[in-house]
């Protein structure tokens, strides 16, 4: 038995998932005049990471279950170039957002292996 029961107990999630509340925090820090630019679009990228793996998951279907972790690990792309605006619009500091960055790489990577296992031929055995 692998212990996964739920898609709350998949790595992939629950790191994408405390990725999601401190890129949220994060964009509270964000200046007011970005309310409705920047800082939008960085909580709904944060929040839709996690939501993509729990949605796949949860279709119980191998094809749709990988188009959900592709576009899954494409958000980790966009969330990692929001950040990278933060910085250069001076709304953060590289050391701020270096940590938040390598939190993204490493839900990227989790990401990737989880959608190398699943393209694994499966044995009958």
């Amino acid at each position: 038995m692998s212990g996964i029961e739920s898609y709350r107990d998949l790595i992939a999630w629950k790191k994408a998932y405390a990725l999601g509340l401190a890129l949220y925090h994060f964009s509270a820090k964000l200046p007011e005049h970005e309310r409705f630019g920047l800082t939008t679009t960085l909580r709904r990228t944060a929040l839709l990471l996690p939501r993509l793996i729990a949605e796949g998951y949860g279709k119980q279907h191998t094809a749709a279950y990988l188009t959900n972790l592709r576009n899954a690990r494409s958000t980790t792309y966009d969330l990692d170039t929001q950040i990278m605006f933060a910085v250069g619009l001076n709304y953060a500091s590289e050391e701020e957002c270096d940590v938040l960055q390598e939190r993204v790489a490493e839900c990227g990577k989790i990401i990737s292996g989880l959608i190398r296992k699943m393209e694994l031929p499966q044995s009958n055995a």
